[in-house]
């Protein structure tokens, strides 16, 4: 049996009211959240800059930057808009009236793209240039490369371009989100009249086209190069790139919806015709055929983007994945995790070893296949296990979890999966593997009404002798296969007992009827995250005061939670230190003298995405510590079902307080936040020498335990 503690139960009670003995805290406290979003990019583009990073690396951070600003339009600007339109807009907590945020995000977005171009046309591609790796436009082609491209055009081009003309007969075109086009002049030889046509880059060929070896053209260059073809007995006398970039954030309101799925399926097909939020265009374009775009498209002038081309460099993924292993980071194979070694071969392997005690994997670096999945995929199985329960945020296409989740139903065991069916850009997906496992037979549930179900959660029922005993895994990170590859998260895999049953009713709660909140190891959101936080932010105040080793530890990807972020104020102003690890948006504002001079503020960006969550509570020397599923936001916090779990294994606290110190070591490589709420780079020692890489230590660590262990 595993060893438990017994905490104590946390409810939706409201938090108590506490002394107020800390400082007034003042109105400028917040960080604004969409300008920290964007700080944040511009941590992944300094990637990109940095001439330590290997070189392909770079590309992809590059490619990265650009798929991250994408998202960050099609969701937080158009959001953003859609309130100010409809009159719903608020003041922001950091003061920022919504019109202002929107013209300091211009400011910064334009200055971020413009240093973006500068990054892939002066750094990175020269240095590619020179390891013999060229993106180049048609101009600086030889005579046969354009011959060879002019052939696969008409062959595998050609035939799939469809040539739309404006006039009055044919109406301005639809234009789809983050499509890539080029808008053409031509002119009929017979008239004089000059005509507008839009052709549509296809999306499914790849961006840069192959011209040689490692010798790539954009294939809107290549599609210039031949419009004659596209418009025989017209004169082409003009051609420009642009690219649309709409809002394509689904809301439903489920709550009004008699049929969840259906009406996301309707609102998913609105998504395609959601108002243009930005407009990309080469900086060479016409100014009379940029005035007929913005008025067609309804674009202001302060959301045009005109930039050096090619545009949409979200492409670069495919020049980063070319096989220059001495370009790339050094080559990491995931390990099994020291525990679960030698339960592969047994097929009850798996829970003989929880029953040991419990076990915390760190992906990637203990391999998601041979814990996570290998748990899931045993409990299909086995003939002992009766039931399986699940969670379902986002999975990958062909997912052996999703496989195994069949065979179980198949074999007759109840299988519930509860499918998160709005996961933002993965509806279709989720869609798809709703009915695929209801097909199956597995019993299939959407989760809360007006809540998404973004914890990680699976829960194991197996008859052994004449009890049934329940395995669990709480993780940090999704049932995805292939980003465990490349997300940093942690999954608690256990017997305990009392998890068990806290699984068991919290899937009872999503999957039926019940109103119980109250769980032993669990904090869930909304009814006890936010709560269960700030009580033990306050009991380190209390700690300090009496004496007793205090402190708050939190990593997280962003934090944003005004309530939480004014209990860690209280306690820097109680004296309590307050460390906090985030990669993404942050509207703590640390160092302000009399409020935050207690709390420090780093981010960790790197080969894999910091993606795990943990709290982290001295309690007077007995230290209590969380992972789970939640940030630390309002969406997470009062509008999702999120989940986190104590740790009670000492190896497993120590571990991840291991981890927070070496995060926080002067020696590791960060970045630091201002109380000015600017990042400052501290990623090279004071004589130039790159600080230590917190990810390639551990993938060190890992592999010197793996050759420790090959060697017992």
């Amino acid at each position: 049996m595993t060893a438990t503690a017994v905490v104590p139960e946390v409810g939706g009670q409201p938090e108590p009211e506490r002394p107020a003995e800390a400082l007034p805290l003042p109105a400028d406290r917040f960080l604004d959240r969409e300008l920290s979003w964007l700080h944040f990019n511009n941590r992944v583009l300094e990637l990109a800059e940095d001439p330590g990073v290997p070189l392909l690396e770079r590309a992809r951070f590059l490619a990265i930057f650009a798929s991250n600003l994408d998202e960050f339009f099609m969701v937080r600007v158009a959001g953003l808009k859609r309130r100010i339109a409809t009159g719903l807009a608020v003041q922001a907590a950091s003061g920022l009236q919504p019109l202002a945020v929107l013209d300091q995000i211009a400011t910064e977005a334009h200055a971020l793209a413009a240093r973006h171009v500068s990054c892939f046309r002066d750094l990175v591609a020269p240095a590619l240039a020179e390891q013999g790796i060229e993106v180049v436009r048609w101009a600086a082609l030889q005579a046969e490369e354009r011959e060879r491209l002019a052939t696969s055009f008409h062959q595998r081009i050609f035939p799939v371009l469809t040539p739309l003309a404006v006039d009055p007969a044919h109406p301005f075109p639809y234009i789809s989100g983050l499509s890539l086009n080029l808008a053409v002049i031509v002119r009929n030889p017979m008239t004089g009249q000059e005509h507008f046509a839009r052709v549509k880059v296809p999306p499914l060929l790849p961006r840069f086209t192959r011209a040689g070896q490692d010798r790539f053209v954009p294939l809107e260059d290549v599609i210039a190069a031949h419009l004659p073809a596209l418009f025989p007995g017209m004169e082409v006398l003009q051609h420009h790139t642009f690219r649309v970039t709409r809002n394509e954030d689904v809301e439903v309101e489920d709550d009004e919806a008699e049929n969840l799925l259906q009406a996301l399926e309707r609102e998913l097909m609105r998504r395609r015709f959601g108002p243009p939020v930005r407009l990309e265009v080469e900086e060479s374009i016409d100014p009379e055929v940029l005035d007929l775009v913005e008025r067609e498209l309804d674009v202001r002038a302060a959301d045009v983007y005109a930039l050096p081309g090619p545009l949409d460099l979200t492409g670069l993924h495919a020049i980063a994945d070319l096989e220059r292993p001495e370009l790339k980071f050094r080559p990491f194979v995931p390990g099994t995790h020291r525990d679960l070694v030698e339960v592969e071969e047994n097929q009850s392997g798996i829970f003989d070893q929880l029953r040991r005690g419990d076990i915390l994997v760190q992906h990637p670096y203990d391999s998601f296949a041979t814990s996570v999945q290998l748990f899931i995929e045993q409990a299909a199985a086995d003939p002992k296990v009766l039931a399986i329960k699940q969670t379902l945020y986002r999975t990958s296409g062909d997912s052996p979890i999703v496989d195994a989740l069949i065979d179980a139903a198949q074999a007759g065991k109840q299988v519930l999966v509860l499918v998160e069916i709005k996961a933002r850009f993965d509806e279709q997906a989720n869609i798809r593997w709703a009915r695929q496992l209801e097909q199956a037979g597995c019993h299939v549930v959407y989760g809360l009404i007006g809540l998404k179900t973004h914890s990680k959660l699976c829960l194991v029922v197996r008859q052994e002798g004449g009890e049934l005993r329940r395995y669990s895994h709480v993780g940090t990170g999704n049932y995805n296969p292939k980003t465990a590859r490349l997300y940093e998260d942690l999954g608690l895999l256990t017997a305990d007992p009392l998890v068990g049953e806290d699984l068991s009713n919290l899937f009872n709660h999503l999957s039926g009827f019940s109103l119980n909140t109250s769980y032993h190891r669990l904090l869930v959101a909304p009814h006890s995250l936010r709560n269960g936080i700030i009580e033990r932010i306050e009991r380190e105040i209390d700690q300090h005061r009496s004496g007793t080793p205090a402190r708050v530890r939190i990593k997280a990807n962003s934090l944003v939670d005004e309530p939480t972020i004014d209990a860690l104020y209280r306690a820097s102003q109680a004296g309590v230190p307050v460390d906090l690890w985030l990669r993404g948006i942050c509207a703590v504002r640390p160092g302000v003298p009399g409020v935050s001079e207690n709390i420090r503020v780093r981010s960790i960006l790197g080969r894999f995405l910091e993606h795990s969550r943990i709290l982290e509570f001295a309690n007077g020397g007995r230290t209590e510590t969380w992972i789970g599923s939640a940030d630390i936001m309002h969406r997470n916090l009062d509008r999702r079902v999120e989940a986190m779990v104590q740790l009670v294994g000492e190896r497993q606290g120590r571990s991840l307080a291991d981890l927070f110190d070496l995060a926080f070591h002067h020696g590791t490589a960060s970045w630091h936040l201002g109380p000015d709420g600017r990042w400052l780079a501290h990623r090279y020692s004071e004589d130039g020498q790159p600080l230590a890489d917190l990810q390639e230590l551990l993938i060190t660590a890992k592999q010197r335990r793996a050759r420790a262990a090959a060697g017992r």
